[in-house]
């Protein structure tokens, strides 16, 4: 079995088969989506389905009188954290948490539109923010209950996020996935690479720069691999820029420059036999045998690393993205309309996701805070013994602070997923070219099934 963190990697970062599985099961509506990335999404169309939450609901099950109960999925919170947010709060709640398996979204879409025993508080996955929007009204809009002066103690960029087009607050920042080079300091030194995390950011700062240095390692060391698969890089390089498939107009983009050139830089690896092309739960052992020599990565993977690997605890270093980085992965906290109490569920909200509980949260289950304040404090600052004693924090924090700002519209996820497809494709022996015209043409269709085009 997976571990927690390894299933977030399929929520939110690769796109391997259980991604490509869902796409080829319903080709002709939309999915039920991320890297793998997001293989459980049901999006605007699953909204739709039922005209809206509101329309198909009827007014049932409610949670017990003096109880409130929190949904979050596996490795979503701190454990230790809520544990004491039920102590902390005895007196004026019974609070319950429920840690829900499988696919997060659809259990809460269903919960929601039945309206039977609605959590009062939920997390929602960042890659599943923007479709929640058009039905934003089946939420709390947190600035009514103070968020708004909060907003200078978390990231701008995270923060707005959450944020629809009118103003409306339904997403209170947990973490956020700022993308770095994890890579294996041992094998790059084998390779005669530069291998101290300054040295690598350095001579690393392109693209082109990262996958030279690949070819070196593979020609020294046949056996590993820079590349762990090229839906990694598409993410990250799609990530990096100010504009991702559909534009704030509601207009299809994905076949314009920007995500053309993403394209171009995923496929290079591939082409230059730098890429291990792996795609399915044998990435763990992939990692510990030495398959692999980096990955491109969100601050959330190190744990999954470590667990993958602990036979080689002190190999591992952080160095900066390749072109800057983008931010992968990184949730919320939202209150669905039948909370029996939103000022105590904000209450209770705030405290979780303060500064010094994010930090907990980084040392629990590798949540990046959103919240500047943390990276601060001792749980950020402290040398990592798996990094070799590396402060992390110095490569996520600028990285951080400088992500890009993109628009992400509700279909987002929806529409990009045939690239991840393709790019599979293209591993397995298409020609970059036909497999582009395929990603584009299948992502037009998606596009139109949503009723966009």
């Amino acid at each position: 079995m997976p571990n927690p963190q390894r299933r977030r990697i399929h929520e939110h970062r690769r796109a391997g088969l259980m991604r490509n599985a869902a796409r080829k099961a319903e080709t002709t509506v939309e999915l039920s989506r991320r890297q793998a990335i997001r293989a459980g999404l049901l999006g605007v169309a699953g909204l739709a389905s039922c005209g809206a939450l509101a329309a198909c609901a009827d007014s049932g099950g409610k949670n017990a009188p003096g109880s409130m109960a929190l949904w979050y999925w596996s490795g979503g919170l701190s454990p230790n954290v809520v544990s004491d947010a039920v102590k902390r709060y005895a007196a004026q709640t019974a609070l319950s948490s429920s840690v829900i398996g499988g696919d997060f979204k659809q259990k809460l879409m269903t919960t929601m539109t039945s309206r039977r025993f609605v959590p009062d508080i939920t997390g929602i996955k960042g890659e599943d923010m923007a479709s929640f929007f058009p039905d934003a009204d089946q939420f709390i809009d947190l600035n009514t209950l103070g968020a708004k002066k909060l907003k200078p103690q978390y990231l701008g960029w995270k923060w707005d996020q959450g944020e629809t087009a009118d103003g409306k607050l339904i997403g209170f920042p947990i973490d956020i996935g700022p993308t770095a080079m994890y890579y294996r300091e041992d094998l790059y030194a084998k390779a005669g690479l530069p291998s101290d995390p300054t040295a690598v950011s350095a001579q690393m700062k392109t693209w082109d720069e990262y996958f030279a240095a690949g070819v070196e390692l593979h020609k020294a060391i046949p056996a590993t691999y820079l590349v762990d698969n090229a839906g990694d890089i598409f993410t990250a390089a799609v990530g990096q820029g100010k504009q991702r498939f559909i534009d704030e107009n509601g207009n299809f983009i994905g076949d314009q420059d920007h995500i053309r050139a993403a394209w171009d830089i995923a496929v290079k690896p591939i082409t230059l036999g730098i890429d291990a092309k792996i795609n399915d739960n044998s990435w763990n052992g992939n990692v510990s045998n030495g398959t692999v020599g980096s990955v491109i990565g969100a601050a959330w993977h190190a744990s999954d690393i470590e667990q993958a690997a602990p036979n080689l605890s002190g190999k591992w270093r952080v160095a900066a993205n390749p072109s800057g980085p983008s931010d992968n992965g990184g949730s919320f906290l939202a209150i669905p309309n039948e909370c029996s109490d939103p000022a105590l569920a904000f209450e209770i909200i705030t405290w979780l996701l303060d500064a010094a509980n994010q930090a907990r949260g980084f040392t629990d289950e590798a949540l990046f805070p959103s919240t500047p304040a943390s990276y601060a404090l001792p749980a950020l600052t402290s040398g990592d013994p798996y990094f070799g004693g590396q402060k992390t924090i110095e490569v996520f924090g600028p990285a951080a602070k400088n992500v890009p700002v993109q628009y992400t519209a509700p279909a987002d996820n929806a529409v990009s997923g045939p690239y991840f497809n393709e790019l599979i494709n293209v591993e397995n022996g298409s020609g970059s070219e036909s497999a582009w015209n395929a990603a584009v043409s299948q992502a037009k269709q998606i596009f139109a099934q949503q009723g966009l085009g």
